[in-house]
Parts: structure tokens; C-alpha cells; sequence
């Protein structure tokens, strides 16, 4: 059966499906099964056990009824284990064991299964592989990232391939691509060899879709140390099941950066939690020298507030209708900082003015401002006049008595709720983007492998500010690619105070 959560599911396949039927959808769902086979070579390797994990954790999201299937017959602990790990996830779903009724299948090792469609993945250390032809096999590196990249490519091309008509891109990627190039099929694939790496002290800033896959990835991979300081004030919510890899039924109601928190307790990494904004925790800890910060946030607005900070290095990961990437910041004053890339462009809304429109009460918009400023509960009267303007039934919103008005955006518009039950919305602002789960789990993992490479001096040479990736399109030939300095002059980057202030913390010659 669908997940508790599948309206938010339900909202990140319209963004990307043509024609998109929410009716449409459910029935094709539950009319097929999508299977993730393994063998014995597969389950006694690091990177096979890891990416068949990862295939179980995002497919439960989407799917209704999966296949998990032991090609070998001889890793019965690891089948029930991956059956335990989806019905944690989704309660309902429904389970088979055999490849005789599913409808297109991952495969990860060095067996054939038989389907109607067959994607074969794999990886060795830092290599992603995927074939519609042959078993590509699985390495042991201990490294988790082509492993984790893998699964989240595989996954995406079983959705082409059930959505294919809807999307039009085909399916049945052929290629292998090493996560320290990114270049896909290079004559020679960058793969170092595992070896003890130390972070040093890095701030996370988010711990949603994005940064839950980042601290996956950092937990999955052997060898690394150092102090994770990890930064969002929210809680998890039920709409989240539907991309944070690290979640599950029971982590509703817990914050975020407990929960992840709580991922690496047995790693060498040592992890502070800070339950507060980026801006709250600078004004609270007065940390200004900032060595490393990994981006993993939602907004323009954020993102821009974080390089005002002055990091020495900013590691940004994104998703956004069409692709997922990530960029990288290091010379501030001398190639693209990250607010070049978001600055804004015109003049846009507030952030009350977005809420008044989505709730239909444009006339409100003084009233929102004045509880988003004060972080006050939205009372029983405007609650009263959003079920009128969107046509929903008082009673259904009494579970939001008690919630800011930010909780019940979040949870109730963006969240997909008032769609759920039939309310009328107006244009859902870009905080509404859903991304699908493979598409978050991808960006974070690259996050993750930017910050071991970054750390351990992996990439032999200078590394392209932006790199993209559409997982709905066959891979393209260039990811990576250049990006200038904004050059209108306001960017803070072009400010001789900031220059100057960045020089001074680190040492550094800015211009």
C-alpha cells in the first residue's frame, strides 16, 4: 500500500512527470513492482551490501510493493533485515522475493536476472558503474560514495523506466564515472585508494534530504575522523519520510540534528548538534573562523547569509526542477563565491507575501508577517478563515492548533496536505520544490565526496566551480563546468571591507 506520506511523494513526481494525474499516478504505482535482486558476492562485499541498502531505503519511499531478492539463496539475515528496514519506513508496504512478477529490477553483482527491465550497478571506491547489459560487480574499498551514487542512479533509471512515457528520456544508462573527476567514461577513471582521512572541524548547515544523505555517506565510509558540527533548527516531519535517508516512522517529532547526530555516535567523528539558524548559532558560539562549511539548505536567502560569513571553504549541494550538483568555493575575492551564484535577480516576494498568496488571503499578509516575526502559534480564527479560502473542512485542520505559522506552511502547503484533501492553494512558491529521493540522496552524497576529497587532498588539480547532473536524462558528456564572478559589482565578493576582513581571518591574499 502507498505510504502515510505519499501526497508529498505525489508532489515531487509532478514536478518532473508530464501530463501529471495524481489518480494516474497512484494506479500505475500499485500495478507494478520494482525489485532489488543481489547475490552472495554482493552481500559479502562493502560497497554490494552498502548500495543494495541504499536501493531498499529509496525505493520504500516511492513504491508500494518492491521485490527483494536473494538471486544466490544464501543471505537470508541480509533479505530480512532489508524487509525490516522498508516496513520501517512505509508499514504497508507489500514485499516479494522473487523476480516472477516485477516489472523492472536493480541488480547488484555478478548474477543475470531475468524481467522485463534489468539495470545492473555497481561500483569500486570512488567508480560508479550502471549497464542495462552485464553485472558490473561491486568493489570493498570501504569508501562509500560510488556505492551510494550508484544506487541513486539506479534507482532513477527504474523510474524512467516506468514513467517513460510520461517522461520521455528513455532509460538504460551505460557508463562508469569516477565522483573525483566527474568526468563519465574517462579513459582513465580517477579511483585512489581508501586510506585514513581527517575532516578537521566542518559545519553542516542543514540536516534535511541533502545533509540526512551527507552524514549517510560520511557513516558508511571506514577511515574518517574529525568533529561535525551540524546546524538546523527544525524537527522532522511526516512529509520528510518521503526523501531523508536517514529517517524513518519512528523519528517523526525529533530534530534533525539529534537524529543524525545519532548516526554517528559509533563512527570517529565526533558530532555537535545546534538546534538553532545559522545566524543564531554565530551569534551564540561567536565563531567567526570558519575552515570548512557544507551547504545543504533550501533557500537563496540562506545560502547568501552563509558566504556573508566569510567561510574559508564553502562546499554547496543543491536540487532544483532538472538537475542536482554541487559547487565549491574556496578563493573568495578571486573566482565565484557562493552569493555570485544566488543573488537575486529581480525583486522578489517576502516571505509573507508568498504565504498570503498560497493560503488565499493576500489580505492577511500584515497579520502573517507579525507571526512569522514573533514565531507565535497561528490562532483558531485564521485557521478558521484558511479552511473557507481553500475549501477545506474545519475539523481537518485542528491536528495544525498549536503550530507557527512557518510549521503549518511547511507542513500543510508544502507539505501537500491541503492538495491531499482536495483544498484549493494558490501557486506554491519555490520552498514547495520536492525533489524526488533520489535526486536529494545523489546531492548529498556528492556533498559527502567533495568534503573527503577537499579534506584529503584527492583531486590533482583545481576542480570546475559547478557541476550538474539530471538524473532523468542519460548522462551527459560534460558535468563540470566554469563559472565567473558575478560582474554586476554587487556582490559581496567585489566589497573591499569583506575582501579585506577575509584576508585578515585566513590569512589569504584577496583582491
Amino acid at each position: 500500500m502507498l505510504a502515510n506520506f505519499f501526497t508529498k511523494s505525489a508532489m515531487a513526481a509532478s514536478q518532473v512527470l508530464q501530463g501529471f494525474d495524481p489518480a494516474a499516478l497512484q494506479q500505475k504505482l500499485e500495478s507494478c513492482v520494482v525489485g532489488i535482486a543481489f547475490d552472495h558476492d554482493a552481500a559479502k562485499s562493502s560497497e554490494g551490501k552498502t548500495a543494495v541498502g541504499l536501493a531498499v531505503n529509496l525505493l520504500s519511499r516511492f513504491y508500494p510493493r518492491i521485490g527483494i531478492v536473494d538471486l544466490t539463496r544464501r543471505d537470508r539475515d541480509l533479505t530480512e533485515t532489508l524487509a525490516v528496514q522498508a516496513r520501517a519506513i512505509n508499514p504497508a508496504i507489500e514485499i516479494l522475493d522473487d523476480v516472477n512478477h516485477v516489472t523492472a529490477v536493480l541488480v547488484i553483482g555478478g548474477t543475470r536476472a531475468r524481467a522485463p527491465a534489468v539495470f545492473y550497478l555497481g561500483s569500486d571506491g570512488w567508480i560508479v558503474k550502471l549497464s542495462s547489459k552485464d553485472p558490473v560487480g561491486s568493489g570493498d574499498s570501504g569508501y562509500a560514495f560510488g556505492a551510494g551514487a550508484a544506487a541513486c542512479f539506479g534507482a532513477a533509471n527504474l523510474f524512467r523506466n516506468i514513467f517513460d512515457a510520461e517522461l520521455g528520456s528513455g532509460c538504460g544508462d551505460e557508463f562508469a564515472i569516477s565522483l573525483i573527476d566527474l568526468v563519465p567514461n574517462a579513459q582513465k577513471l580517477a579511483n585512489p585508494s581508501e586510506r585514513s582521512i581527517d575532516l578537521g572541524e566542518t559545519h553542516l548547515v542543514g540536516a534535511g534530504a541533502i545533509g540526512n544523505a551527507t552524514v549517510w555517506a560520511l557513516r558508511e565510509t571506514t577511515r574518517l575522523r574529525g568533529e561535525l558540527l551540524v546546524i538546523d533548527a527544525e524537527k522532522v516531519d511526516l512529509s520528510n519520510l518521503q526523501r531523508y535517508v536517514l529517517t524513518d516512522q519512528g523519528s517523526i517529532e525529533k530534530y534533525k540534528v539529534d537524529s543524525v547526530a545519532a548516526e554517528l555516535e559509533r563512527s570517529n567523528i565526533r558530532v555537535q548538534p545546534h538546534r538553532v539558524r545559522w545566524g543564531e548559532y554565530l551569534a551564540q558560539t561567536g565563531r567567526w573562523n570558519l575552515k570548512c562549511v557544507a551547504v545543504a539548505v533550501d533557500s537563496a536567502e540562506d545560502r547568501c547569509a552563509i558566504q556573508a560569513s566569510l567561510p574559508e571553504t564553502i562546499l554547496n549541494a543543491w536540487t532544483q526542477p532538472g538537475d542536482f550538483g554541487i559547487s565549491r568555493h574556496t578563493s573568495f575575492g578571486r573566482s565565484a563565491c557562493l552569493m555570485c551564484l544566488y543573488l537575486p535577480r529581480q525583486v522578489e516576494k517576502s516571505e509573507d507575501e508568498l504565504i498570503a498568496e498560497a493560503i488565499r488571503l493576500p489580505e492577511r499578509k500584515l497579520q502573517i508577517r507579525q507571526l512569522l516575526y514573533a514565531g507565535e502559534s497561528v490562532p483558531d480564527e485564521l485557521l478558521n478563515a484558511i479552511a473557507a479560502a481553500t475549501q477545506i473542512p474545519e475539523k481537518e485542520l485542528e491536528q495544525f492548533r498549536g503550530c507557527t505559522m512557518r510549521q503549518f506552511y511547511s507542513r500543510a502547503i508544502c507539505g501537500g496536505l491541503v492538495m491531499h484533501l482536495g483544498g484549493q492553494v494558490g501557486p506554491v512558491p519555490m520552498p514547495a520544490h520536492v525533489p524526488m529521493a533520489f535526486q536529494s540522496a545523489a546531492a548529498g552524497i556528492l556533498l559527502a565526496a567533495e568534503l573527503v576529497i577537499d579534506a584529503g587532498k584527492l583531486r590533482s588539480g583545481p576542480a570546475a566551480v559547478s557541476t550538474r547532473i539530471n538524473l532523468l536524462k542519460p548522462l551527459a558528456g560534460e558535468l563540470s563546468v566554469p563559472i565567473a564572478r558575478d560582474a554586476s559589482g554587487r556582490c559581496i565578493c567585489a566589497d573591499l571591507d569583506y575582501l579585506r576582513v577575509c584576508g585578515e581571518k585566513y590569512a589569504t591574499q584577496a583582491r
